[in-house]
Formats: C-alpha cells, sequence, structure tokens
C-alpha cells in the first residue's frame, strides 16, 4: 500500500492516476461495480488492471510512452512534397490543386496515401488556398523603398497630415464570393451583365479615421477638381501640411487642378499596396455588395449612398482598417 501510495501521488498521466486509484479501492475494501461506475470504465477493463497489478506490481499500470500511429509520408518524402508544392515546374505542372497533387504522389511517386492525408500535409505544412492577388512586374523597387523611407519621415512630422485618396468603382452585378452550401447543391446568384456602374473617389486619413468620400458617374479631371473643391470644405485638420497621396493616374497629375490646402504626393507606379485606402475599398464591397444585384443605377446609387455613409461614421476603426504599412 505505501509503495502504491508513493506511486499515486507522482503518477505522470490521468490515465496512469486512475488505475492506481482502482487498486487502491479494490485493497481498501470498495465494490468493485462501484469502482468500475466511479472511474467511468467496464468491467473488462478493471479486471485488465488487476491482472496487470498481479503480474508487475505498480510498474504495470504505470502508462508508457505512445509512440503513435505511424506517418503515412515519410519526412524526406514531406521535404520533396514541399518543394513540389513551391514549385510545381520541378513536377511539369503549372499548379496544384489537392486532387491533382494526391493523383501524382500516388500514381507517379507510389505513394499509398489517402486524400485527407494530403489535405493535412497541406495544413500542417502552412499552405491554405488563396486567390492569387494580380501583380505587376513592372515595379521600381528603388522607388518603392525611397518613398517608404519618406513614410516614415512623414509619419514623425507632427506637422504633416497624410491623406490617402483612390478611385474604385462599384458594379451592379459584383463578382459572386464565396459562402458555405450543402452538398450536391447548386450555389447561384443572378448575374444579368447589364454592366451597370458607379465611380467613388475618396481620401482617408489613416491617424484619424476620417474619411471622405464622393460619387460620380465616371472620372476625368473635372470630377477630381470637384472633388478637390468639395474636401478643401469639409476634410479639416489642425496640422499645418497637408499631404495628398494619389497614384499615378492622369486626372491626378493635370496641370491646371487647383489642390487648395493639399500637397499632392504621388505613389511609385503599379504599387497599389503603398495606398492604404485600397483595404478601405475592400471593406466596404465586402460588407455591402457581396452578391448584392442592382438592375438600374438608382438602386446601386441608393445601396451606395448607405454603404459609403457606413464607411464615414467608423471613424476610427477607419485608422485600424488603414493603417500605414511601412514594410515592402
Amino acid at each position: 500500500m505505501e509503495e502504491l501510495q508513493t506511486a499515486i501521488g507522482c503518477a505522470s498521466s490521468g490515465r496512469s492516476h486512475d488505475r492506481l486509484m482502482a487498486i487502491k479501492a479494490l485493497i481498501l475494501g470498495f465494490d468493485f461495480d462501484a469502482i468500475v461506475a466511479l472511474h467511468s470504465t467496464t468491467r473488462r477493463t478493471l479486471t485488465r488492471w488487476i491482472t496487470a497489478f498481479n503480474k508487475c506490481g505498480v510498474d504495470g499500470l504505470i502508462e508508457g510512452e505512445h509512440t503513435g500511429r505511424r506517418r503515412a509520408l515519410e519526412t524526406e518524402t514531406v521535404a520533396h512534397c514541399k518543394e513540389l508544392i513551391e514549385d510545381p515546374a520541378k513536377a511539369g505542372e503549372i499548379h496544384w490543386t489537392g486532387r491533382k497533387f494526391h493523383g501524382y504522389l500516388r500514381e507517379t511517386l507510389g505513394h499509398e496515401v489517402s486524400y485527407s492525408t494530403v489535405i493535412r500535409l497541406f495544413h500542417r505544412e502552412g499552405y491554405a488556398l488563396k486567390v492569387p492577388q494580380p501583380w505587376s512586374d513592372r515595379q521600381d523597387e528603388e522607388a518603392r523603398k525611397a518613398f517608404v523611407e519618406k513614410l516614415k519621415q512623414w509619419l514623425v512630422d507632427q506637422g504633416i497630415e497624410l491623406w490617402f485618396c483612390d478611385e474604385s468603382g462599384f458594379e451592379g452585378d459584383p463578382r459572386p464570393r464565396r459562402r458555405w452550401a450543402k452538398k450536391g447543391e447548386k450555389a447561384q446568384v443572378t448575374k444579368n451583365g447589364d454592366h451597370v456602374r458607379m465611380n467613388v473617389t475618396g481620401m482617408v486619413c489613416p491617424r484619424t479615421g476620417e474619411a471622405f468620400l464622393f460619387e460620380f458617374t465616371h472620372s476625368d479631371t473635372d470630377v477630381f477638381q470637384f472633388f478637390l473643391d468639395e474636401a478643401n470644405k469639409a476634410a479639416g485638420s489642425s496640422r499645418p501640411r497637408q499631404l495628398l497621396i494619389c497614384d499615378n493616374a492622369s486626372w491626378h497629375k493635370a496641370k491646371r487642378l487647383d489642390w487648395g490646402r493639399f500637397e499632392p504626393v504621388f505613389l511609385p507606379a503599379y504599387s497599389p499596396d503603398l495606398n492604404p485606402i485600397e483595404r478601405l475599398w475592400l471593406l466596404i464591397k465586402q460588407e455591402w455588395f457581396s452578391d448584392f444585384i442592382a438592375k438600374d443605377h438608382e438602386v446601386l446609387e441608393a445601396r451606395l449612398d448607405k454603404a459609403l455613409c457606413w464607411a464615414i461614421a467608423r471613424g476610427e476603426k477607419n485608422s485600424t482598417t488603414c493603417s500605414i504599412k511601412t514594410e515592402i
């Protein structure tokens, strides 16, 4: 009993502790069925514990290390799989799907693995299904780095307020988004191809979250000048310098533009990722235009009015959405 009590006090796992306590209870005279009920086990299991104790003593009840199930893919194979996932060309492929990669492992490499094992491999190694983002190969990396360095200096200058400006289009039948649906049922949304569209010109201040958004039917120099005039009236700040950072659209660079109290700054070419208002556009479309259908401009404008008022009213939340990233 003394040895048993010592083992209970230093049991390495809950299962070992339960086995030892069950044997102790039997020695103390507790009813067999009561012990079965107390440990939520079966008579057969308790009998097995008794047999192990009678044969090996306390050591027979101590749970050993579990080796676990043998890995379906060896370490060397997993490393090779990662190379293939990163570079499909090594297997003569352009891209992978889960089923295509599973078929390659079984038919070409001869590995007897299930489809679920392959998907677990993707997840375990940190891979996930993503829609590739279109990305230009015409970027000037030196210009991008130089812009980011300037951005860092502006951020610490208490006399400068940064505004980011951009345009975005909103359609009456936007691209469908992923949704949950029952297996075997088709997930469908209406798409008439009527090309009902409105443009929004906007600017946001990442520090305060203040946003100024205006609807237009199109974008050109006259429209942008009207936007600047209204922005100068509406968007206020106590800081003396107001930098308005825009992309390189032709109407942003027209010589006849009157910028008012804003000083124009232009992003490096092909660098929408450096403009944080892009994330606000994505949020608005996600929250208000997922599977939304408008058959005419009036319906689209009504929806857009609500969406833009919602975005403006977010206030400080826009600071998080449009936080400035100083890493490329």
